[in-house]
């Protein structure tokens, strides 16, 4: 698999395409990674010209939307949903995905219920609005996705007309990865399989051994892509993992999935990047891949909301495999 190197270089930004009717494309900007001082595990979903982030904040939920991530830090935070001082979802707000399905908003999140902020009371929850801006309208409370174990870290994708849950659940000292089917976006319905785990040496480091963050992509050659996060948060050791599939595959079944050997991100001190993980993937309007990401800046900074927010190219190998090749000074998102 490809492996990122070099410099993290400024990264140059084209505004989207505008809607009908509207101004030309707007002059190319530049921006540098990362693109905040701070956001850990950040998501990026591009609808229309408009470019919608969210991080985790810890007590809340918001949305900063912009035409040109380059000004990123400029776009103001809307705050969208707050938790309830009681309750199963009422703190440790971790992890909000933003997902546009069948003409709706969702959010999935991660929390943990009040009085209990340990690994056995958290739980992934959905959030719903109907409203084409989800910076508008009202975000009705899905609640918790009836995953069988305790968990962290959901997300969803759709293949072949069914739709699909994937977490990461406690599963003894373990944290692994698990898929379910969904019935609606926020129901999940019959069993779930546990499709990885911590088996390798560079998903042990930290004292933990976790596989988290999922994040789903379809090739251009129509496989399957899971890429997650290896072992625990706060150590140098980081990195991102990768899981295939073939077109074909059944994504229920563990034995459709094959690990990449190595992680495709990993800390490179060359390129000012430490314990890189949690990432996720956009299309810019071109139908161009892109890959967020949190990394630190220096070693040993351990897991805090200084964990910033990197976005970089994706390419595609022979196979159709998704890769990090050697990051140019400039780069063109359109």
């Amino acid at each position: 698999m490809g492996k990122l190197r070099g410099m993290i270089l400024p990264v140059l930004l084209l505004a989207a395409k505008v809607a009908p009717g509207a101004a030309a494309l707007a002059a190319p900007t530049t921006a540098t990674n990362p693109l905040l001082p701070g956001g850990p595990d950040p998501w990026i979903v591009r609808e229309g010209d408009t470019f919608y982030y969210m991080a985790t904040l810890g007590d809340r939920l918001a949305i900063r939307a912009t035409r040109d991530l380059a000004r990123l830090a400029e776009a103001k935070e809307t705050v969208v949903w707050r938790p309830q001082a009681s309750g199963p979802n009422a703190q440790s707000i971790w992890a909000p995905e933003l997902h546009r399905i069948d003409g709706k908003w969702y959010i999935y999140y991660t929390a943990a219920a009040a009085g209990h902020d340990d690994d056995a009371h958290r739980g992934v929850f959905v959030l719903e609005n109907a409203a084409t801006d989800p910076l508008k309208g009202a975000w009705v409370d899905r609640g918790r996705v009836a995953t069988a174990r305790p968990g962290i870290d959901g997300t969803t994708f759709e293949h072949r007309g069914k739709r699909y849950f994937v977490y990461s659940p406690y599963v003894g000292s373990e944290s692994d990865l698990a898929i379910v089917a969904m019935a609606n976006p926020w129901t999940v319905t019959g069993p779930e399989t546990i499709l990885a785990r911590p088996d390798r040496a560079w998903e042990r480091q930290g004292g933990r051994q976790i596989l988290e963050g999922p994040a789903f992509l379809k090739g251009p050659k129509g496989a399957l892509f899971l890429s997650y996060s290896g072992s625990a948060c706060w150590s140098d050791g980081y990195a991102v993992g990768l899981l295939r599939a073939r077109a074909d595959a059944d994504p229920m079944k563990a034995a459709s999935w094959k690990k990449a050997a190595t992680p495709i991100l990993k800390t490179t001190p060359s390129a000012g990047v430490f314990a890189p993980g949690h990432n996720g993937f956009f299309t810019a309007a071109s139908g161009a891949t892109w890959m967020v990401y949190h990394a630190n800046t220096a070693a040993g900074m351990g897991c805090t909301g200084k964990r910033a927010p990197h976005i970089q190219r994706v390419s595609f190998d022979a196979s159709g495999a998704p890769t990090l090749p050697r990051l140019e000074r400039e780069a063109v998102v359109r």
